[in-house]
């Protein structure tokens, strides 16, 4: 059995993009979806911004109706590390 998502909140540019790819959508499909610019969602994936509040509470419900279960590559978890200041 999976282990259930992780609902803290915590969405890094790679847990953005593995929902968005999960899915199977383009930014412009996904951004749509969650009633947003396509540059938002590109933001969030470059790690320009992270979703904060009411987008990380969407993002939490858009994963769980996806039965979306996010584990991470430690090689890019570590990368992630690495790049923030």
């Amino acid at each position: 059995m999976a282990a259930p998502s992780d609902r803290s909140g915590n969405w890094s540019k790679a847990r953005v993009r593995a929902l968005r790819r999960y899915k199977a959508q383009t930014q412009g499909e996904f951004a749509r979806e969650l009633g947003m610019r396509q540059q938002t969602v590109s933001d969030w994936e470059t790690g320009a911004y992270e979703p904060r509040g009411a987008s990380r509470t969407l993002l939490n419900l858009v994963a769980e109706r996806a039965a979306f279960v996010y584990q991470a590559d430690p090689i890019e978890e570590d990368q992630e590390t690495e790049t923030s200041p």
